[in-house]
This record gives C-alpha cells, sequence and structure tokens, in this order.
C-alpha cells in the first residue's frame, strides 16, 4: 500500500509516517520505480503498536528500544514491564505533586477570602 493509504488506516499522518521511517521506528520502505513508497501490512501492525505504547506513555525512543529488541529477537516483557513501570511511578510522583498543589492553592483560597479587602494597602498587589 501507498503511504496515503496506509495513514488512512493507520489514522497517522503521511507526515508522521515518514518521520518513523526516518528515526529508524518504522523501517523504510520498499520504493517502485517512480520512488513511492509501498508499505506492506506489517507496517501498519508495527504503526498500531507504536500508538499504542505511545498512548501509555512511551517515548519513540523508548518505543526504539522495544522494537529492536523484538527485530533482533529477543525477548521484550521483562523491558516492556520495567518501562511501564518507572512511568507508573512517575505518574504517581506528579499525582502527589497534583494534590500538595492542590492543598496550597486550597490554603490560599481560604486565606483569600477571610482578608478584608478594604486592609489592601497596596494598589498594585493583592494581598492574598
Amino acid at each position: 500500500m501507498k503511504i496515503g493509504q496506509l495513514a488512512e488506516e493507520t489514522g497517522v499522518s503521511a507526515k508522521a509516517i515518514r518521520y518513523y521511517e526516518e528515526i529508524g521506528v518504522l523501517p523504510p520502505a520498499r520504493r517502485e520505480s517512480n520512488g513511492y513508497r509501498t508499505f506492506d501490512t506489517a507496517a501498519a501492525d508495527r504503526i498500531s503498536f507504536i500508538q499504542d505504547a505511545q498512548s501509555a506513555g512511551m517515548s519513540l525512543l523508548e518505543i526504539q528500544l522495544i522494537l529492536d529488541l523484538r527485530d533482533h529477537a529477543e525477548p521484550t516483557c521483562g523491558h516492556v514491564i520495567a518501562t511501564l513501570e518507572s512511568h507508573l511511578e512517575e505518574v504517581d510522583r506528579q499525582m502527589a505533586d497534583l494534590r500538595r498543589t492542590r492543598e496550597r492553592l486550597t490554603e490560599i483560597i481560604q486565606r483569600a477570602r477571610s482578608l478584608d479587602p478594604a486592609e489592601c494597602d497596596n494598589p498594585n498587589r493583592c494581598q492574598t
């Protein structure tokens, strides 16, 4: 299939497909005599994997490492699990940071509601 067909089938733009080829997450397509790229169904499967991995928070570099292992018939499960666990830990850290930020915002809002605007002596800065 040509790049437009692959783009339509996978929901990924032709530009993204060319980028995937350029960085190596998608093997180079065969070229017809007119220079057009020709892809097989394996390319669609690989793009589907890339999309799934990205939706799980993986970077293209992390995806490339997994695909390299797979392309060399190396086991990938341990690497994938470790990568996903690392991402989960990062999400947990971000959630904890957001909870602390939320608590701080709640405190500031409560303090601001208790202040009397008439006592504000700086016209350029809120007393909160």
